[in-house]
């Protein structure tokens, strides 16, 4: 299984999921990576803020910061090579680079019965 990791900016928690004025796309990706975990992704996050020496530590990203900066942040690595830069990755991104196979099954809607709907 490849191991994922996430190198976000500087977040005032672990997850950006706090304060006054939430991100909801910091939202929408932390429920993305709970879901990956639950179906056993190997994928840590690392904070800026909080952890400066994982960033610090690995030559990839040290070298991408000295490149092009902080602001260019959230960087994805998957077993080691950058996969990501600038954005956070979206479940469909996730479940790939984890090898989950992901359902995409869509909800039923209310006039459907059985295999035909109106």
């Amino acid at each position: 299984m490849a191991s994922i990791q996430i190198f976000d900016p500087a977040l005032c928690c672990s997850t950006g999921v706090c304060g006054v004025e939430v991100d909801q796309q910091l939202v929408g990706f932390s429920a993305d990576v709970d879901w990956a975990k639950q179906n056993g992704a190997n994928l840590e996050r690392f904070n800026l803020a909080q952890q400066p020496m994982a960033f610090a530590d690995n030559a990839v990203v040290k070298a991408f910061l000295e490149r092009s900066g902080a602001d260019a942040l959230p960087l994805v690595l998957v077993d080691g090579e950058v996969a990501l830069a600038g954005r956070y990755p979206n479940r469909d991104e996730l479940a790939r680079w984890a090898a989950i196979a992901e359902t995409t099954e869509k909800p039923v809607s209310a006039c459907c019965s059985g295999s035909s709907c109106c």
